[in-house]
């Protein structure tokens, strides 16, 4: 039996899939399998799959898509390792990714089930990176450490103060992911945090602090699509949501904050101001919001976009004000 069950959903990624089963069979832990599940492909994923003649390879395959969550859950139903890893077909690991989790976790009690770690973007091209650096640099002072713990880290993940990006980082213990349920097939955003809440009403999470997973810029979906999962999202723990407010964590608040950047970014300045309103935006904050606000500046007409950069300098100065 495996000690680590490497799980891969993949859709329409022939170009791509090879590099991430690649980046797991080059793991420095030897037993490991990768469950790759092609969810319905309609390219020639399939034959990528075939080419492999390594039996730590196993294909799975569904007749039609039916979206990564449940291709994850079909992984998590087949895994014969002690261990899940999840790992995205555009994504890829260092090769000591799993052997530092592994270690981490070995040296502590059975209450911490799982670890995740750090994680770079790779930006292919030169503006990319070029935008990149300047991205990092206006918003490096809106970043917090990530965390380690118990249930204390619900309201932390609630408040998008820790991001676990699960669906390249995370390691947990097989028992364990089919013991809360597997991933919520519901969610089409947001399933990744959301999987971690229920893994720490279990048992505690461990992080290694390096960044040991490559992802993919892939961009953001439509702001109001974000907007309407962020809802159901919410809704779902809305008694946390309330419990860890009444301790002081500013969680809807922080929600509106990433919703104000998403609007902003795409040149909505007025909806933007409007949920940065509502935020309680801090002013090592500031950057970011302002980086937003300067990527869709030139989606605009003229008066929209003067009543909009209004808008954002009063939501910005009122808010910071109440707060001082």
């Amino acid at each position: 039996m495996a000690l680590v069950s490497v799980i891969i959903p993949t859709y329409n990624r022939e170009e791509t899939v090879s590099r991430a089963i690649n980046s797991a069979l080059s793991q420095t832990v030897d037993s490991v399998e990768v469950l790759v599940v092609d969810d319905g492909s309609t390219d020639d994923t399939q034959d990528v799959l075939e080419s492999y003649d390594d039996e730590r390879v196993r294909p799975i395959y569904h007749e039609t898509n039916r979206g990564a969550n449940v291709a994850r859950n079909t992984g998590i139903e087949r895994a014969r390792g002690k261990y899940v890893a999840f790992l995205d077909s555009d994504d890829e690991w260092r090769p000591e990714k799993l052997e530092a989790q592994l270690d981490l976790l070995e040296k502590r009690s059975e209450e911490w089930v799982a670890a995740y770690c750090d994680f770079a973007f790779e930006l292919a091209t030169p503006i990319d990176r070029l935008r990149g650096l300047a991205a990092s640099v206006l918003s490096r002072a809106d970043e917090r450490p990530q965390m380690e713990g118990g249930e204390e880290l619900i309201g932390e993940i609630l408040a998008d103060n820790v991001h676990t990006g699960a669906g390249s980082t995370l390691l947990v213990r097989t028992d364990v992911a089919r013991e809360v349920g597997g991933f919520d097939e519901t969610l089409d955003r947001f399933q990744d945090p959301e999987f971690v809440l229920r893994i720490l009403e279990v048992g505690k999470l461990a992080y290694v602090d390096e960044p040991l997973v490559v992802r993919e810029e892939t961009g953001t979906p439509p702001a109001d699509t974000i907007r309407q999962a962020d809802e159901q999202y919410l809704s779902l723990y809305a008694e946390d949501v309330d419990r860890f407010e009444d301790d002081g964590y500013r969680i809807r608040s922080s929600h509106d904050l990433v919703l104000a950047k998403s609007y902003f970014s795409e040149g909505r300045l007025l909806r933007g101001g409007w949920h940065l309103l509502r935020a309680a935006p801090e002013p090592r904050h500031v950057p970011g919001v302002l980086w937003a606000a300067g990527s869709g500046v030139r989606r605009r007409p003229a008066p929209v976009l003067i009543a909009g950069i209004a808008l954002v300098a009063v939501a910005i100065a009122s808010r910071i004000g109440l707060r001082s």
